[in-house]
């Protein structure tokens, strides 16, 4: 059973100063940070799902896209699905083990292993494409601390931009 399937498009744009001061450039954001404690930047160059992407950061990951067999490519690099997926189950275990802790319930959580599944498509109802996230919370029985963990991440605020979530686990 999975413990929570989100889909949607969140579409706010706000305007902002990018690219050597360029004002008008549109971005998209799920909410205004009253400060940012930690800011992630990543360039993508060359043709897109079959390009680079690299990020200027600590360590400074570089990696080549190519488009999945099932959408036609060759399916002999990385996919912006897959990064997704693995960045949102290891945010999703650090939530649930947060939470734990702030709930005394350390122990519960200490051993939970985060599946999850990023599926791309066309939305019900919309042009272009969408994408469809399950999350599979292995290890933890307690439903409590599996919603408490859900509401304590960006995508519990973001159900009011368009974000739909369902809940469940398994052992």
């Amino acid at each position: 059973m999975f413990s929570n399937i989100t889909r949607g498009t969140v579409q706010h744009i706000r305007r902002s100063i990018s690219r050597g001061g360029q004002v008008g450039a549109p971005t998209r954001s799920l909410m205004t940070l009253k400060s940012h404690k930690y800011s992630a930047h990543a360039t993508a160059h060359g043709q897109g799902r079959n390009g680079k992407v690299k990020s200027d950061d600590d360590i400074g990951l570089e990696l080549r896209l190519a488009m999945p067999k099932s959408l036609g490519g060759k399916g002999d690099g990385q996919n912006p699905e897959q990064l997704f997926a693995m960045g949102y189950a290891a945010c999703f275990l650090s939530a649930l083990q947060m939470v734990a802790s702030q709930m005394g319930k350390t122990d519960m959580a200490r051993n939970a292993v985060i599946h999850t599944q990023v599926h791309l498509g066309q939305p019900e109802g919309m042009d272009g494409f969408g994408l469809e996230v399950e999350i599979q919370v292995e290890g933890v029985q307690d439903e409590e601390l599996i919603n408490a963990g859900h509401a304590s991440r960006f995508e519990a605020r973001c159900r009011s931009e368009g974000v739909e979530s369902i809940g469940g686990h398994f052992p």
